[in-house]
């Protein structure tokens, strides 16, 4: 059965700075315009024209606002300062104080729709950018190898990717739905102001918004740290809760709750100082700001009055100097709040910065072309590897897996067993040697198909949080619902399937946490047979079943391996003893090969394990014989199996 891939588009790769601490506005806005300028979208580019159309007519409107309240006022005082010749039509206008207050009105209510039509027209653009950069991310992130994986956090890596998804957010709206109208309007209130009264009025304002603009600077640069060390104290606190919730079990086996809850209360504890320490920071920011132009305000209002005194300007002079006055402090504030919330982002986006900018690991070679399976013949060939160049793993290993055959590797804890399968799947490179597929070097080949033409059966098996349908479709997504019934019987899981009230639309949990071990196994045994690929990895495959359960899979394994490339690395030697050929490690090296009969003969390694574990069953056994004998009259029913058995039962 042939595997198949849904089609997937490549993402635009995000070109990123070479260090987070390097992002900046500039070189954020430039990262993000090929997202909010979209070359393959049309109807994205036009929402754009039509925004800043939008914007200019909304802010010309909003400097009519003041006017209009000016003209109001000078005509119910009686005065007008309008030079108009007094038989015009626009004196008449103007002179009259009710169609004047209902043209205020009218010029507020065309600036809050035409402003509000802009923002509606311009979030399909954010958040299309938004959207694009968080997959280009998610992506990337999965592209990096599982070095990178088992260094971080999993709270930590989702918070990352949610901070920096609302920073680009909070970026690609602040700049485009904030920064750039307040700067049009600022200036175009700077030029009416120069032409209605004089430089003066100019001149205290502009002073005015440098010692703002400077104070906000400051004051934001200064609360940078407290954001940061908020933002720190924010992802520990998360990255502890979700630590502890996905060891719910071990929490309970060993009654910790009271010190999983101090310890998250420590995390909480430095994030609630953090929070006040920013809360009162930003405090005095506004409070900063407030005072600044309450000085600016003041200072334009004592020259209009002395104005009117002289006679130069009229009360609504005095008016509009106030509202224009008043006008300016919105997008004067939004000056420094944008610059703040602009700030906070790029510091949210940090560490999405840091992320995108680290190269993966593991990489297609430029000239890399599809793996060709002809027979699925494996070769290790003097193959050497070391997570950590001080200590090696892996020590020259030259071993074959012929085409159609089933090798089995076993050996002590810490050998090298499953190095082996991750370095096939290349989740990591040989540091050494190589390993050829069909006489293919895999660095050669791409990852996608190299990865569709090997399943793998893992010694741990996780689970998506979805239905039991949905997990072993994970194999072949195109699969019909009677491939994945077919598959589960496979793997000797369909009537407990069925026994559940849902079927195959069971919920599994978080982990798959509502599913045995054994039941969690052979889901993965279904999707691997779902799958069909060429070769196969059993990595310890029945180490979470029971010897019961062990036996009545085996068989299943042993069918799907038919026919099949197998590298079976195991744990229970009694799994193996059909292989073609046993190869057993030992610190990094083959110490013995063989067939299992041939091995036993030769009295070493295997053997010795081999006798251990019969002789670890057969106290078992004894044990098991003693207990059923003691408790043999006063037995009380069997408990109920847990997952699938259980939750029938609970039903």
């Amino acid at each position: 059965m042939a595997h198949a891939h849904m089609p997937q588009q490549a993402p635009t790769p995000l070109p990123s700075p070479a260090s987070a601490e390097q992002a900046t506005l500039i070189g954020t806005l430039f990262h993000l315009w090929p997202f909010i300028w979209p070359g393959d979208r049309a109807d994205l580019k036009m929402r754009v024209v039509w925004s800043v159309v939008l914007l200019l007519v909304a802010k010309l409107a909003t400097l009519a606002v003041p006017f209009t309240f000016k003209w109001a006022t000078d005509a119910l005082t009686g005065k007008g300062s309008a030079p108009l010749d007094p038989s015009s039509w626009m004196v008449w206008v103007i002179a009259s104080p009710l169609l004047m207050t209902a043209s205020y009105g009218g010029m507020r209510i065309l600036m809050a729709v035409l402003t509000q039509w802009r923002d509606g027209i311009f979030a399909r653009v954010a958040m299309h950018a938004v959207r694009k950069l968080a997959q280009i991310t998610f992506v990337h992130m999965h592209e990096l190898s599982l070095r990178f994986h088992l260094e971080r956090k999993t709270g930590g890596l989702t918070r990352v990717l949610e901070r920096g998804r609302n920073g680009i957010e909070t970026i690609v709206r602040m700049v485009i739905l904030q920064l750039i109208p307040t700067v049009v309007e600022v200036s175009l209130l700077l030029g009416v102001l120069l032409w209605h009264f004089d430089w003066r009025y100019v001149l205290a304002i502009a002073v005015m918004v440098a010692i703002y603009m400077y104070y906000t600077y400051r004051a934001t640069e200064w609360r940078i740290g407290i954001r940061r060390n908020m933002n720190e104290s924010d992802t520990d606190a998360n990255t502890k809760a979700i630590d502890s919730l996905l060891n719910y079990e071990t929490v309970k086996y060993f009654g910790a709750e009271t010190r999983e809850a101090r310890r998250y209360d420590r995390s909480m504890a430095r994030y609630e100082e953090a929070s006040v320490n920013a809360y009162t920071s930003l405090a005095l920011l506004n409070t900063g700001q407030a005072v600044i132009f309450t000085f600016g305000l003041t200072a334009t209002m004592v020259m209009c009055a002395l104005g009117v005194r002289s006679g130069r300007n009229t009360v609504g002079d005095f008016v509009l100097i106030n509202a224009m006055m008043i006008q300016l402090y919105q997008p004067l504030n939004f000056m420094g709040m944008v610059y703040r919330e602009i700030k906070q982002a790029i510091i949210d986006i940090e560490k999405m910065f840091e992320v995108l900018a680290r190269d993966p690991e593991i990489k297609d070679a430029p000239d890399a072309g599809p793996l060709s399976v002809t027979s699925g013949a494996i070769r290790f060939d003097d193959v050497r590897f070391a997570y950590e160049a001080e200590r090696p793993i892996l020590k020259g290993l030259s071993f074959e897996v012929p085409a159609g055959k089933r090798v089995a590797i076993v050996g002590p804890s810490g050998a090298g067993k499953s190095t082996i399968s991750r370095l096939l799947f290349r989740l990591y490179d040989v540091s050494g040697g190589s390993i050829t597929i069909d006489g293919q070097d895999i660095r050669g080949v791409t990852q996608a198909s190299l990865r569709a033409a090997i399943g793998m059966v893992p010694q741990d098996t996780v689970l998506f949080n979805d239905t039991i349908r949905y997990n072993i479709r994970y194999g072949r997504w195109d699969a019909s619902d009677a491939d994945v019934e077919e598959a589960a019987r496979l793997a000797q899981i369909d009537s407990l399937i069925r026994m559940a009230p849902r079927g195959y639309e069971t919920q599994v949990g978080e982990r798959g946490l509502k599913l045995s071990g054994g039941e969690k196994q052979r889901v993965a045994i279904a999707r691997t047979v779902l799958k069909a690929p060429p070769i196969l990895v059993l990595d310890e495959a029945t180490s979470a079943l029971d010897s019961h359960t062990e036996h009545e899979i085996q068989e299943a394994l042993d069918r799907v391996s038919r026919n099949r490339t197998s590298l079976v690395i195991a744990h229970r030697l009694s799994t193996i003893v059909s292989a073609d050929e046993i190869i057993v490690l030992d610190q990094g090296r083959i110490a013995e090969r063989g067939t299992h009969v041939a091995l036993l003969a030769r009295g070493g390694l295997y053997a010795s394990m081999w006798n251990r574990q019969r002789e670890a069953e057969a106290a078992r056994e004894r044990l098991a014989q003693v207990d059923d004998g003691n408790d043999a009259p006063n037995r009380e029913p069997p408990p109920v199996a847990d997952g699938l058995a259980a939750q029938a039962a609970a039903e």
